[in-house]
């Protein structure tokens, strides 16, 4: 699944326009690499994506999925590993 598709699915991003956004920004690593909205994922995989407010959030992919998914499943997509931290510190 194309990294801007998943942001969406696991609504760590509102909106895929935004994800991909973030992404022209160079705002969103995948395993410590600048990544682009079209970048495939893999089960394992790192994100590291820091927001306009400069906070960081790094999270491991744990289920790449075929398409949409319910609200109530969207948390289980991926396993927060850290949150909200300022990228200049």
């Amino acid at each position: 699944m194309r990294l801007d598709k998943f942001l969406q699915v696991s609504r760590l991003v509102k909106r895929r326009t935004v994800a991909n956004t973030l992404c022209r920004r160079g705002r969103i690593a995948v395993n410590g690499h600048k990544a682009k909205a079209g970048k495939e994922l893999a089960t394992g995989d790192i994100l590291s994506i820091t927001f306009a407010d400069d906070d960081t959030l790094v999270c491991e992919v744990v289920e790449v999925p075929f398409g949409n998914v319910p609200k109530a499943k969207a948390p289980t997509l991926y396993r927060r590993i850290n949150e909200s931290v300022p990228a200049h510190q």
